[in-house]
């Protein structure tokens, strides 16, 4: 008859006197997170523990997020440019009055993030 550890399988370290599994995360491909990735991260760290943990022991959390990464940087830049062209911020506005043309740009750069953050980022 087989012992427990036998019937569970795997390899064990023995520390003061208990028996501990030894536990290794699967090979992850490893890809550059952005900023809009690791909001997301935090995010789920905090307020999705098990949708993490699963990600994480899956192998597939830095995918998820480079994925979440890069929809949110698409959003936003198109955001941005159609948020511009609606409102008038052109290329000749900022050679006529740059104040002015970063005084939109910012503002239309922030409501930009406001959507990203509501429908992707906090989502």
């Amino acid at each position: 008859m087989k012992s427990l550890f036998e019937q569970l399988g795997g390899t064990y370290r023995e520390e003061n006197g208990y028996f501990i599994p030894n536990l290794t995360l699967p090979d992850e491909e490893q890809v550059e997170i952005g900023v809009w990735g690791q909001r997301h991260l935090r995010y789920i760290k905090q307020h999705h523990k098990v949708r993490y943990v699963n990600l994480l022991t899956s192998g597939k959390l830095n995918g998820y997020l480079a994925d979440v990464d890069k929809q949110a940087e698409d959003m936003f830049f198109r955001l941005v440019k159609q948020m511009a062209k609606r409102g008038g911020v052109t290329e000749q506005l900022k050679a006529d009055n740059q104040m002015k043309w970063v005084a939109w740009m910012n503002n239309i750069r922030s409501r930009a993030t406001e959507i990203v953050n509501h429908d992707i980022i906090y989502n």
